[in-house]
């Protein structure tokens, strides 16, 4: 089966994490990928990660400072699709090889740039290591997250409730220390390396209407900033009446929990019923009637839920340590429960079901011989995806690659239209069935690429919609109101079908099919119809289960790795993670290609992605042989500061400085500075001068910034360049929120607008399919519709969770 890349040629200049990753995606979709080495060498070869992110790849070392390699290079440049480069801004120019350069030779070309903190910010030309950028972006400190709460602490008030319950510290994720947490999972160039990826699927999208290449552009700063979407929001009103925050203050227990056999499993969010009632006696006792809408203990949104959550963790953990880990995940199955156990990533690796799914393939190196690594991710009805091979040996394939390149035309220089257009996906209707975060957020990534994203709601999801986890998810939809029960509801949902071009869900996809929404339906109507569902888990027996952000992460291995679970430290589910939000990347990815796709064949396809698969990316810095042993790797210390002495944080007087020597010069200098005991040189010193002596030294470090995101909405640069933005809600007032991740220079994305608000389009939306007035009025007294405000004759829905 042909790959939906098949035919595309691509030039990887990138090292790292994000590049590479970007390249590998599209290099497991059909790319031919050809990777350009430097004479040098690569000053991150020695990753793990590089077994994996470079598999299926040509390697050719070419000397860009070198006539006649220079010319041999844009001979390919002339004849790419896509080129991918990490170098430091102004580097590129210097060589020749920027942009405007190429697309001077390439109109068609696709030129992604990647850097730390983007090209003209003030700190464009500062070192771009993820643990520095994480570090001044103030990242680290938003692991486990601040006493008060994300929104409060952005806000900058306090929350009432913090000291309002006995919180032991025992109960608590992270390393039982103050300050900032270093974790094994690179988030800014993971979050670089999924809106990389979605910006260079757009831009080969609008190339099939445009004809014309582009500039992406993003940077580690976005990644991190996509990473924290969620936590990083301001609003005027946090208290507003109706509106809650979510648990994530750092003194709140997440819902991890040790077993009888001492592995651990994470039950987010915690259902007392579902614990205390299963494990009353000698065996557990789970039946599907122990589930979460049944359970009047289910902890709620709202902060003051800490008060409930002190309560039940000791009688939760007393309960869940009677019986092992595998014990309670069969029982959570049985329960319908979202609970998984925190594994090591070996596990994951070495999972049969994983391996059945293909999301983990086994990969013959010629360097280590079999390994397991992460699969493919996304899929396509009609391109599955293969990946093609183990990473070749540095310079391999030089003479192949520079044979083809001679034989190649010379570069003829042709006129560039640089006028921004419109955003890629102006005229592409899309319907938002999802739920919760992964689903609804993909369809937010099609809507700041000009998507009209219709939401279609329930009547009750108001009470979803007035937290700030929906609202990072839920821009610039507008929304319908529908009880997909009702038939007359159910028929203006396939009128609305009729029209749209992709339909997106990830509701549990036997419910799909009783509602006669799923894809072999729809399709026999809608031949063109691109049809996208994501799921919590693999194909398989787990497919059906209810899975999220937490599971997923508990099955990969993030949390065991961010954790240092394996030098005896507690699992961490990060507050930046890109499970949820990475599934949402994903689908964004694959509907973009399907679209693309269609431009050509006139068909439509199903695409399917997973929250699991997302995370098996976030950790594909390593390995596992079939046997299920470990490839040695860097492993995290328990208290999470770091890998060694050269990539750590230490703490010093009065805060926190991240170091990254990286160079044998830098740990040279590093080692000539701190001398045989750097956590002593730094215990006495102020931050601003071991930072000082540590320039001096020309060893990179970073001040860890627990004020940067205080400051994030203020920046001027970042309004201006839309990677931040405001608009008014009318519960919270001003509000703040995470702007565009990736910049198109021909087809610039758009914000179109804030969160929706359940039912404000209903009747508008009906008008546009031939309602009038009376005939809107007697749907929403029959119940199959809601509007904002209310109709006259509207019935009140209550949710089920109420």
């Amino acid at each position: 089966m042909a790959g939906v890349l098949d035919g595309l040629k691509v030039l990887d200049l990138s090292w790292g994490v994000a590049g590479p990753m970007t390249a590998m995606l599209l290099a497991d979709h059909g790319a031919e990928v050809t990777r350009i080495e430097r004479p040098q060498g690569d000053p991150f070869g020695q990753l793990l990660g590089y077994k994996v992110w470079n598999r299926g790849k040509r390697s050719a070392v070419f000397d860009l400072k070198d006539v006649d390699d220079h010319a041999l290079f844009l001979k390919l440049a002339a004849n790419a699709d896509v080129l991918i480069e990490s170098f430091a801004p102004g580097v590129t120019k210097r060589l020749g090889i920027d942009h405007e350069a190429l697309a001077a030779i390439n109109p068609r070309l696709i030129y992604c740039s990647i850097t730390a903190y983007g090209e003209g910010t003030p700190d464009q030309d500062r070192k771009g290591y993820d643990a520095l950028v994480a570090a001044r972006v103030g990242l680290q400190y938003e692991q486990r997250g601040h006493p008060e709460g994300a929104v409060w602490h952005m806000t900058g008030r306090e929350n009432p409730f913090i000291d309002a319950a006995e919180i032991d510290p025992e109960w608590l994720q992270g390393a039982n220390r103050e300050g900032p947490l270093f974790v094994a999972s690179p988030w800014p160039s993971l979050g670089a390396f999924f809106s990389a990826s979605t910006g260079i699927a757009a831009a080969l999208f609008a190339r099939t209407r445009t004809g014309r290449g582009q500039k992406v552009s993003t940077s580690l700063q976005q990644g991190a900033m996509a990473c924290a979407s969620g936590v990083w929001q301001r609003m005027e009103e946090p208290d507003a009446p109706g509106f809650n925050t979510w648990i994530l203050s750092s003194k709140s227990p997440k819902g991890h929990f040790r077993c009888k056999d001492g592995r651990w499993v994470h039950n987010w969010v915690p259902n007392p019923r579902f614990i205390l009632s299963a494990s009353a006696g000698e065996t557990l006792n789970a039946t599907p009637d122990l589930t979460v809408q049944n359970d009047p203990d289910r902890f709620g949104i709202g902060p003051e839920e800490l008060l409930v959550m002190a309560h039940y963790q000791p009688l939760l953990q007393d309960a869940i340590a009677k019986f092992s880990a595998a014990e309670w995940v069969e029982a959570a199955r049985i329960a319908e429960m979202t609970m998984q156990e925190c594994r090591p990533l070996e596990e994951s690796l070495t999972d049969p079901l994983l391996i059945d799914d293909r999301c983990v393939t086994t990969v013959n190196d010629p360097d280590l011989g079999p390994i397991n690594q992460v699969g493919i991710t996304y899929r396509l009805s009609n391109s599955q995806g293969e990946v093609k091979g183990p990473a070749h040996a540095r310079g391999a394939d030089t003479r192949a690659v520079k044979d083809e390149a001679a034989a190649l035309p010379d570069p003829v220089r042709q006129p560039v239209d640089t006028t921004p257009g419109d955003p890629p996906l102006k005229g592409i209707r899309v319907l938002d069935l999802g739920l919760a975060i992964a689903g609804p957020f993909g369809c937010q990534l099609l809507a700041d690429l000009g998507a009209e994203v219709i939401k279609i709601n329930a009547l009750w999801d108001t009470y979803w919609h007035r937290n700030h986890i929906a609202y990072m998810a839920n821009r610039g939809k507008s929304s319908i109101a529908l009880m997909l029960k009702h038939p007359k509801a159910m028929a203006i949902l396939k009128d609305l079908i009729a029209s749209a071009d992709v339909v997106q869900h990830n509701m549990r996809y036997d419910a799909a099919q009783r509602l006669g929404l799923d894809y072999e339906t729809l399709s026999k109507e809608f031949p063109r119809l691109i049809y996208c569902h994501t799921r919590g888990f693999e194909k398989g027996p787990r497919m059906g289960l209810p899975g999220n952000d937490q599971t997923g992460a508990c099955l990969s291995g993030i949390q065991h790795e961010d954790g240092a679970v394996a030098a005896g430290g507690r699992p961490i589910w990060s507050l930046t993670s890109l499970g949820d939000t990475g599934n949402g990347f994903l689908s964004a990815i694959g509907i973009l290609n399907a679209l693309m796709e269609r431009e050509k064949t006139g068909r439509g396809q199903f695409v399917d992605t997973s929250i699991v698969n997302a995370c098996l990316l976030n950790t594909s810095y390593a390995v596992a042989k079939p046997d299920g042993a470990a490839v040695p790797r860097l492993r995290l210390d328990k208290d999470q500061t770091g890998y060694s002495a050269h990539y750590r944080l230490y703490q010093a007087a009065d805060g926190w400085v991240q170091v990254a020597a990286i160079t044998d010069a830098e740990k040279q200098a590093f080692d000539g500075l701190a001398g045989s005991d750097p956590v002593a040189f730094f215990a006495g010193r102020p931050v601003a001068d071991a930072l000082a002596a540590l320039a001096a030294a020309g060893v990179p470090a970073e001040l860890s910034d627990d004020t940067a995101s205080l400051r994030l909405f203020d920046d001027p640069v970042l309004r201006q360049r839309k990677w931040t933005t405001d608009y008014h809600d009318p519960a919270v007032g001003k509000l703040e929120q995470i702007g565009l991740t990736y910049e198109l220079s021909g087809t610039p994305g758009v914000i179109q607008g804030p969160p929706l608000i359940v039912g404000r389009d209903t009747a508008k939306i009906l008008e546009t399919l031939g309602y009038d007035d009376a005939g809107i009025d007697a749907l929403a007294a029959e119940g199959a519709i809601a509007c904002d405000p209310p109709r006259a004759t509207q019935q009140q829905m209550r949710s089920p969770w109420q």
